[in-house]
């Protein structure tokens, strides 16, 4: 008897979940995967996005600073597409290059409606185009990664290990780095001096020949240690305010706010853990391009650690965290905008199949 209650208990519990994974109208969304395809298109319009719409704030920062600061011929500065940083190497001093453009601001407010007024509205996007062709294959090729390790993990480990997004984003953020690392090196040689193909060939192939293939990672350490960390403090928060959020709002499923919300909150909290290396790899890449481009042999005491201890002693421990308003003010809507964006382009295939599966 008992047994024969255990084996309809058993059948009843998969009728339930059959029916509920074929009934759209049955308590919970119908389980229907959205495709790694549909998941890079979701990506690609959410880096796209982003890059458009927090662009305009770097572009105003760095026009200030060089208002302040001219920028020497052969420095560098750092320029920032809402998804990640760029080496921009200053060229010779009568280019009429888009942050050498004179102007007088008094402010952040003043500069947009003055660059706006003066300059027309597409300069505040200026210099972006050259950055997205690097941004967006990385942040495809990350969000894409991290939804199939999640996919992967939580049918091994199970739905509730709160440790899946935090392997996850490791394994995700150690990827995309490693793979496009020799690009942002190939793209920064070719912003800080015109290159055809065939010397841009040569310069790679010399390089090769000279250092071997690891040299095409150069700067990969320091990236990894402020995008790994960040990756996984990013996901782990993320994860954790949304499923907080959905409770205390008594709904199944995320809203665009709720998915807006947690990610600027775990955007925000992982830039001011991880600022310390994003520092450090600001300095180290500097310090590269200026030995660079004087011809200078790179010092040897220039790791991580090293760089990380001089700053200490110039600057106390202070000097680690320098510029956490203007990060914060990059990072919270740019991880806002692009991880709406990719859930709200997600749900948006995954009802597309499931009325293609009803039919």
């Amino acid at each position: 008897m008992l047994q024969t209650l255990k084996y309809w208990s058993i059948e009843l519990r998969k009728r339930h979940k059959l029916l509920k994974n074929m009934d759209p109208e049955s308590e919970g969304p119908p389980i229907v995967k959205v495709t790694p395809l549909q998941q890079m298109a979701a990506s690609c319009t959410g880096a796209v996005l982003t890059s458009l719409m927090v662009t305009p704030l770097d572009v105003v920062k760095i026009r200030l600073q060089a208002q302040n600061n001219p920028f020497p011929e052969g420095k560098c500065f750092v320029y920032n597409n809402g998804l990640m940083d760029h080496m921009c190497v200053c060229e010779e001093a009568g280019n009429k290059a888009w942050y050498k453009k004179p102007g007088n601001f008094h402010g952040t407010l003043d500069a947009f409606l003055k660059i706006t007024r003066n300059e027309g509205i597409k300069s505040l996007w200026s210099g972006l185009p050259p950055t997205l062709v690097m941004a967006v294959p990385a942040t495809v090729i990350y969000f894409t990664c991290y939804d199939q390790l999640t996919a992967v993990l939580r049918s091994k480990l199970g739905e509730n290990e709160t440790r899946i997004p935090i392997i996850a984003g490791i394994m995700a953020r150690f990827g995309a780095v490693t793979v496009i690392s020799p690009l942002e090196l190939i793209r920064t040689k070719m912003q800080s001096k015109k290159f055809s193909y065939k010397e841009l060939h040569q310069f790679v192939s010399k390089k090769v020949s000279q250092d071997g293939w690891i040299s095409l990672w150069k700067g990969w350490a320091p990236t990894v240690l402020r995008d790994v960390p960040f990756s996984a403090i990013y996901w782990y928060n993320y994860e954790i305010l949304r499923k907080w959020l959905c409770e205390k709002s008594g709904i199944y499923e995320p809203t665009f706010m709720i998915n807006f919300t947690s990610g600027a909150l775990a955007g925000s909290f992982a830039a001011v853990v991880t600022l310390p290396f994003d520092v450090v790899k600001t300095q180290k890449q500097t310090q590269l391009w200026t030995y660079e481009s004087h011809k200078i042999s790179m010092p040897l005491d220039m790791s991580t650690w090293v760089i990380m201890k001089n700053i200490i002693a110039k600057n106390g421990f202070s000097g680690l965290f320098a510029g956490l308003i203007p990060r914060l003010i990059k990072i919270a809507p740019a991880c806002a905008i692009m991880i709406s964006t990719y859930e709200f382009g997600k749900a948006f295939f995954q009802r597309q199949n499931v009325q293609r599966q009803q039919f």
